[in-house]
């Protein structure tokens, strides 16, 4: 198992592992999760988008705009790769702990 380089910047993992929890978000809801301004998630949601970890998709609410985000097929799958590939890793490491274990 490789680790998944789309995925393995730190804003990005955090902003897919955010959206694996959920069926979808709202984008508010993700930037404060991850805890970054609106551009930052957008430039990185675009980038998940492009490659088709992600799906965006914009409505409105009453009169306003609002953006959601949801985890595709494909980015599900290759989430879940790459937390292998770090159990992995940390298994070799001789740890002994999993992802969640404290």
């Amino acid at each position: 198992m490789k680790l998944d380089p789309a995925i393995h910047a730190p804003t990005r993992l955090q902003v897919v592992s955010v959206l694996a929890a959920a069926e979808e978000a709202e984008f508010g809801f993700v930037r404060d999760q991850v805890g970054v301004s609106d551009s930052v998630l957008s430039k990185h949601a675009s980038a998940l988008e492009a490659i088709g970890y992600v799906e965006i998709r914009k409505g409105y609410v009453g009169k306003r705009p609002r953006t959601w985000l949801r985890l595709s097929a494909e980015g599900r799958r290759a989430y879940l790769a790459h937390v292998a590939a770090l159990q992995a890793i940390i298994a070799r490491s001789g740890v002994g702990l999993t992802i969640g274990e404290r």
